[in-house]
């Protein structure tokens, strides 16, 4: 109720009472009638005054558009958030808490990094050669199409040479094989190629398609170019000593690590472009070679980061064949890379199933490294002889899997 109706009331009330009191004053004759009238209008008055004091008082408690909505502190609003309306601005939410610097998550940049880099876990070298050889998935035989020219491609020529070796007092022969459009601007990687007894320098160019496979795997980007050296193993001091099954022809053989060391590598990186270092050097042998090759690269790493054996011939360790009883190069708790830091990339052993020559040799040394503890790769070439075969099956597994390190370093 308007405050200005009650005041005009109560004025009326006090008119009508001034008038009545007036009356008796002047008349004295007022009736009881009259008298009762005047008693109920005031007290209605009074009641009327009364009530709308109450009724004010209850709209102002009651009527929430009477006052001002007070506004709700940030707090109430960050923990109840209400949904804007379509046409509103939205609210910008309050920035998320910064994660710890080790908690964050990985961007795909720094996820690719990190995938290019598997050498972030490795700890050691042996942690590296064994991740290396993880990835090589062996082919028992070298397929056919890497045997073979192809029209559209160049491969590499073979040079023979003659170097002065000091470690025999003679003048020694040895084949080359450069790679195709051969740059000596260009610096490339070696692989020195061992053959079998009996053998020289030339014997590994036969039959074995060591041209087309290399070539053909280099066009293909299945590994990269290289220079491959094939020596004549039998490093004998006097013109005339034949190779021969006997002890003493085994230990001219044993002598071609001292020829190669001191001898033949010079000569090669004096007079080609050839890489240094043992992610770049590779050192592979048949039967005798394959023998030879072990031995070099178990007593060398620090210059071999890559072993290849192809059915090798008994004794590196201790045995006994058809032939002779073999005191071993190295007893056979030797077979094993004394500086873990020099563990080879890649050591790799093959065989035929059915070599008629070298027997379960091979195998052998296979089951003596596994007992050191020296990682590796051995498979076999199911029906093969000690025969070109097993060759070609070990050039190929080999030369594509060699000389990628920079992927693991």
């Amino acid at each position: 109720m308007d405050m200005s109706l009650i005041i005009d009331i109560l004025f009326d009330v006090f008119l009508l009472y001034d008038s009545s009191r007036k009356l008796r004053l002047n008349k004295g004759d007022l009736s009881m009638k009259n008298g009762k009238r005047l008693s109920i209008a005031i007290i209605a008055a009074v009641f009327t005054f009364i009530l709308a004091g109450c009724l004010k008082s209850a709209d102002d408690v009651a009527s929430p558009a009477a006052t001002q909505k007070p506004e709700p502190t940030q707090a109430v609003e960050e923990l109840q958030p209400k949904e804007p309306a379509s046409t509103a601005t939205p609210t910008i939410a309050p920035a998320p808490t910064e994660m710890p610097e080790e908690a964050k998550a990985p961007t795909s940049e720094q996820a690719t990094e990190n995938e290019d880099k598997p050498e972030d876990s490795y700890e050691s070298m042996i942690d590296i050669s064994n991740a290396y050889m993880s990835t090589i998935t062996v082919t028992e035989d070298s397929p056919s199409d890497y045997m073979a020219k192809k029209a559209d491609r160049t491969y590499g020529t073979v040079v023979h040479k003659t170097y002065a070796s000091k470690t025999t007092g003679l003048t020694r022969g040895v084949n080359i094989i450069l790679p195709p459009n051969y740059d000596e601007s260009k610096k490339y990687p070696v692989v020195y190629l061992l053959h079998g007894i009996f053998g020289n320098e030339h014997s590994m160019l036969e039959g074995n398609f060591l041209i087309e496979i290399s070539g053909n795997l280099a066009a293909e980007g299945k590994t990269k170019e290289m220079i491959i050296v094939l020596p004549d193993m039998f490093a004998k001091t006097d013109i005339n000593q034949q190779p021969s099954l006997t002890q003493e022809g085994m230990l001219i053989y044993d002598n071609f690590i001292n020829d190669l060391v001191n001898d033949l590598m010079p000569f090669i990186e004096e007079n080609y472009s050839v890489l240094a270092g043992r992610e770049n050097q590779a050192i592979a042998g048949f039967s005798m070679g394959g023998r030879e090759a072990l031995y070099i690269g178990f007593t060398r790493p620090d210059l071999f980061g890559y072993i290849l054996a192809i059915a090798p011939a008994p004794g590196l360790t201790p045995g006994k064949d058809w032939a002779l009883n073999h005191p071993g190069q190295m007893q056979e708790d030797e077979l094993r890379i004394k500086d873990s830091d020099e563990t080879p990339y890649l050591i790799m052993l093959c065989s035929g199933t059915n070599d008629s020559v070298v027997g379960t040799f091979p195998k052998s040394y296979h089951d003596i490294m596994e007992r050191n503890g020296v990682n590796h790769i051995w498979y076999e070439v199911s029906g093969a002889d000690h025969d070109n075969r097993t060759i070609r099956s070990g050039l190929y597994n080999f030369f594509s899997s060699i000389f990628k390190a920079e992927d693991f370093n």
